[in-house]
């Protein structure tokens, strides 16, 4: 499962202004992933895929005010959202593709990406990139505030076995990207994958 930029430019575009009043109570599934995620004080962290800025807050409640905290996207209309809606104090906001992002070789402690894994382009390429700005033993998080059946429920539709969330497809794909996975979570409530990069192993 993959996506043209373009496509994800025009999808989100059109649907940014009322997108948090759509999901109005994803803030506290937001929080407890960001929390499992283990940033400390200081941290610098990237909200891959930020759209509204919604995890923005509670990773600077975790990082703190000596903390960075970044949120790109894509989709311009879902950063003039953010903006809106004040998130812009929790975080610098850049518009970028996560496939190449401005940011040097291991500047960050961690990413967090909610909801991006289906909408990559290239999943193994942009992965790599997500490894390459993350210092050996930092953290990627892929989360979704609802499972793969209730997500694939909510738009009519049925998992299937290609489907890249799914752990005996996502393992594999992290592990030739440059991270290791150390969890996997998916039920009805909550979607959470945690990776690490190894301290072995340089991006390709």
């Amino acid at each position: 499962m993959s996506d043209d930029p373009t496509r994800v430019q025009e999808f989100f575009g059109s649907r940014a202004a009322d997108w948090d009043s759509r999901f109005p109570d994803d803030g506290p599934a937001y929080a407890a992933a960001v929390a499992d995620l283990g940033l400390r004080p200081g941290a610098t962290v990237l909200d891959a895929g930020c759209g509204t800025g919604r995890a923005l807050t509670a990773l600077r409640a975790v990082v703190g005010p000596a903390g960075t905290v970044i949120g790109a996207d894509l989709t311009p209309e879902m950063l003039e959202e953010a903006v809106r809606a004040g998130r812009d104090k929790a975080g610098k906001l850049i518009l970028t593709d996560v496939a190449r992002l401005p940011l040097r070789d291991g500047a960050l402690d961690a990413v967090f990406g909610a909801g991006l894994i289906s909408h990559l382009a290239d999943p193994a390429s942009d992965l790599r990139e997500l490894a390459r700005v993350v210092r050996p033993g930092g953290r990627l998080a892929l989360f979704h505030p609802v499972g793969r059946a209730a997500l694939a429920a909510r738009h009519g539709r049925q998992i299937t076995d290609d489907d890249l969330r799914a752990e005996p497809n996502l393992r594999p794909l992290l592990s030739g990207s440059g991270w290791r996975m150390v969890s996997y979570v998916d039920e009805d409530d909550r979607y959470l994958v945690l990776a690490v990069r190894p301290d072995d192993i340089a991006p390709a």
